[in-house]
């Protein structure tokens, strides 16, 4: 009997033994939840972090201060539907045509994120998350591009690039909102009821793990925004800039509740946040004005120059990356992507063909080297490269210039003929990378955004 028992007993420890060699020297980490907030034509200079004083952004500057912010963060088009190409698929969206904005929400089977292009929706579902896309999606309105067939299996908002934020004087709801293909009777200021539907989202998957895509329209034209804030910028003399404040204040609202959800619902430490802009202010003639500013940037949204494509920019996960860190080296959107998968636990294939990189080693402290050699951008007839503190850029009808950004953040003094050398090393580099890009699906020359 004895020996019997003492039998079982060696039995009952060697499958305890064989379970913990399976498991690991503990539980495995959950699978952490996956938010990203993108801002729609947010000046540079318009948040607190970067020194702005007109407008408070409170939650944003909480935000940041609770993570990494990256001071060279990039976006890799200088406006809407490009920036969201490239975020979705971790490529250079110039790799396979999506170049330009598609326009408005027409019903075009061409224009759009193309089809055989694997989104990150996709790619976090297939990983078991639950996936929803709150707010604007610009990526095409033809059915065969819509965000259920692109792997989220929730889609509140709207199709186009553009859209009103409140009832119109002789309508009944907020147009083109829409809640999986079915259109929605919206009455509550946009801002507000994208906050909303972000925390149903939060609240309903909060057993997790989920990945959330806030893409707000703010502060997009048209310039919308609610009496009450309104009165809290009365003192900004300019009509447009007060404007611009009570819909950037709206959405610094909206950030706040997401990140407050996350909290109270015990998730803040297994949740990667991210924030950025999808391009620079418009601050030019010509574009869609808002009332933005890109200091000390030059240029603005639709160029190549600064002001066009670097973005506030913010990494946040509690415990997992550093509060309050100040990142120098440049980055770009297309490394959210990557990132993302990475915190997912999700082995990328080398037929993806990503451009973008995991930023989590590099945000951490664990490398010390740049994530990139070469940031590239190509815009029709624009174009730039970001090496180290140079670039090289083309804008507008102008020829290429070279500035050093470490000293001339304005890009106001062209180095072009007293650095030859670097100027051509640059320019090979520039071209051998455009050899390998696609020809635009759609646009050209001169195509503007319709919004």
């Amino acid at each position: 009997m004895r020996g019997s028992v003492a039998r079982a007993w060696i039995v009952l420890a060697a499958l305890l033994a064989l379970a913990c060699g399976v498991c690991g020297a503990g539980p495995r980490p959950a699978k952490p939840n996956i938010v990203i907030l993108v801002a729609d034509d947010q000046g540079f200079a318009d948040v607190g972090f970067h020194g702005c004083k007109d407008i408070p952004t409170p939650n944003l500057d909480a935000l940041a201060a609770s993570g990494v912010r990256c001071t060279n963060g990039y976006v890799s088009g200088p406006y809407c539907s490009p920036t969201r190409a490239g975020l979705l698929t971790g490529r250079y969206q110039q790799r396979f045509g999506h170049e330009f904005n598609p326009g408005g929400g027409r019903m075009n089977d061409i224009a759009g994120l193309p089809v055989d292009q694997v989104t990150l929706a996709d790619r976090l579902k297939g990983a078991g998350y639950a996936t929803g896309l709150v707010g604007k999606w610009h990526l095409g309105a033809h059915p065969k591009f819509h965000p259920n067939r692109r792997g989220f299996d929730e889609f509140f908002g709207f199709l186009g690039g553009a859209n009103a934020y409140v009832v119109p004087p002789q309508g009944t709801s907020v147009p083109n909102i829409q809640r999986n293909g079915e259109p929605v009777q919206e009455k509550e200021y946009l801002t507000d009821a994208l906050a909303r539907e972000a925390l149903s989202f939060i609240d309903r998957h909060r057993g997790g793990p989920f990945f959330l895509y806030l893409a707000f329209n703010a502060v997009h034209t048209p310039m919308h925004a609610t009496d009450e804030r309104l009165k809290r910028f009365e003192g900004i003399a300019e009509p447009r800039r007060r404007t611009y404040a009570a819909m950037l204040a709206a959405m610094d609202e909206a950030v706040g509740k997401v990140r407050e959800r996350l909290r109270t619902a015990g998730l803040e430490e297994n949740t990667l946040v991210f924030y950025f802009s999808d391009n620079g202010g418009p601050t030019m003639m010509g574009t869609t004005v808002n009332g933005s500013r890109n200091a000390p940037l030059r240029g603005s949204k639709r160029q190549t120059l600064e002001g066009g494509i670097r973005v506030p920019f913010v990494f946040s996960w509690k415990g997992r990356l550093p509060a309050g860190k100040v990142y120098e080296q440049p980055v770009i959107q297309l490394d959210v992507h990557s990132t993302a998968l990475a915190a997912a636990g999700v082995e990328p294939k080398p037929e993806w063909k990503l451009d973008g990189v995991d930023l989590l080693p590099y945000l951490q402290g664990r490398k010390s080297e740049p994530p990139h050699e070469r940031l590239y951008w190509r815009f029709g007839e624009q174009m730039a490269l970001r090496q180290g503190d140079w670039k090289l850029v083309k804008y507008d009808a102008t020829p290429m210039k070279l500035y050093n950004l470490a000293r001339d953040i304005g890009e106001s003094q062209d180095l072009s003929e007293k650095e030859p050398e670097r100027f051509r090393e640059m320019e090979a580099a520039w071209q051998k990378w455009n050899a390998e890009l696609m020809k635009p699906l759609w646009g050209g020359r001169g195509a503007r955004d319709a919004e």
